[in-house]
C-alpha cells in the first residue's frame, strides 16, 4: 500500500449517507472509479467505500482530501450533500 494511502476510520454510529452520495455523484460525474479517487485523496478504496455507502464519516482531514481530489471546494461538497439530506 501506497505511503499516502490511510485507514482512517470505521463504522460510524451515526453516519451522513447524504454526504457519501454527494461524493459518489461527483466522483461518477467525473467518470472516475472508486480505487483512483481513494490513493489521490490518500485513503483506502475501503474507506472510500464505507463513505459512499454512507456506513462511515470522514474525518475532516479525509473530506478535505476527498475534495481536493474530485477538484472541488470543501463548501461546495458540503452544499451539494444538503440536496441529498433525506
Amino acid at each position: 500500500m501506497p505511503e499516502n494511502v490511510r485507514s482512517t476510520m470505521g463504522p460510524s454510529e451515526q453516519p451522513q449517507p447524504a454526504l457519501g452520495r454527494a461524493i459518489r455523484q461527483l466522483r461518477e460525474k467525473r467518470g472516475v472509479s472508486q480505487e483512483a479517487l481513494a490513493y489521490e485523496a490518500g485513503v483506502t478504496s475501503g474507506t472510500l467505500s464505507l463513505i459512499e455507502r454512507g456506513r462511515s464519516n470522514p474525518t475532516w482531514g479525509t473530506a478535505k482530501g476527498i475534495a481536493a481530489a474530485l477538484n472541488v471546494d470543501i463548501a461546495e461538497l458540503a452544499k451539494l450533500s444538503l440536496e441529498f439530506e433525506e
